[in-house]
């Protein structure tokens, strides 16, 4: 074999390498730009880029053949708006699950008086509370505790294996019918860890109340919002604790839920 064969070989196998590559970074990347803590403002639109290239350099040469490039015809239009679409769904299905922390967030400002506090959020867009965005946070952090990022990458292995590029997505109407049963477990999930730290300033809020019944010239209603706001500081503090299982137990929804789709 001559050396310009070669090269021509060479040269073919690279343009298949880099076709393969901007295939498989179509689902990818479209799941990086909606998914929670990266798909974010906070987060550069370069990094972003860099680390969907990164993933679909890695994944591309394990994962089943792309179709082959016939020009921008119909069918490869529908496969790349397939592909984006598969990687948006991924990426809110798991943006869902952050929203209950934010959720939760909000329940607990509003008992202990601090959902005046409200200042711009990168992480979701436009403004909310302090406390929501705490949460946010602490979701973010527990996803990379328990090696979500891990379980994230396996679960787009297994996306890639059960529909492959090219192929058609799955039936809508299965889609649809496990949209309340996630919608479900998303508002549970967050009464759950909001519901300790409402009640406990339920009662205080009624202590305050009957004190200010009982004994009105202790003007209990301004000594009830500092205490309540740092009452509700050491139980929110106390609280963090606890949150691994419940915060857990979303995630394993998450992923059951994203099982189910790619049977």
């Amino acid at each position: 074999m001559d050396s310009a064969t070669q090269m021509a070989i060479d040269g073919q196998q690279a343009f298949a390498l880099i076709g393969t590559t901007l295939w498989t970074m179509l689902r990818i990347g479209a799941m990086v730009m909606a998914m929670p803590m990266l798909g974010t403002r906070a987060v550069p639109g370069r990094v972003r880029a860099m680390l969907a290239i990164a993933l679909s350099v890695a994944l591309a040469p394990v994962l089943p053949p792309v179709p082959v490039w016939n020009g921008f015809d119909a069918a490869t239009v529908l496969t790349i708006a397939r592909e984006l679409a598969i990687g948006i769904s991924i990426g809110f299905l798991f943006r869902l699950i952050f929203e209950a922390g934010a959720m939760a967030g909000e329940m607990v400002a509003q008992g202990t008086g601090l959902a005046f506090a409200q200042m711009n959020d990168p992480l979701r867009g436009g403004s909310s509370g302090v406390i929501g965005q705490w949460f946010y946070l602490l979701f973010g952090l527990l996803f990379f505790t328990v090696n979500g990022h891990l379980a994230l990458i396996s679960l787009l292995m297994d996306s890639y294996r059960a529909l492959p590029i090219g192929t058609a997505v799955p039936d809508p109407h299965a889609l649809a019918a496990m949209a309340p049963t996630l919608a479900l477990q998303i508002f549970r999930g967050a009464l759950t860890l909001a519901l300790p730290l409402t009640v406990a300033m339920l009662a205080v809020n009624l202590a305050f109340g009957v004190l200010a019944r009982a004994a009105p010239a202790l003007n209990p209603i301004q000594l009830g919002l500092p205490v309540s706001l740092l009452l509700g500081i050491l139980l929110l503090a106390l609280l963090a604790g606890e949150m691994g299982p419940p915060v857990q137990r979303l995630f394993d929804a998450a992923w059951d839920t994203a099982g189910q789709i790619l049977q």
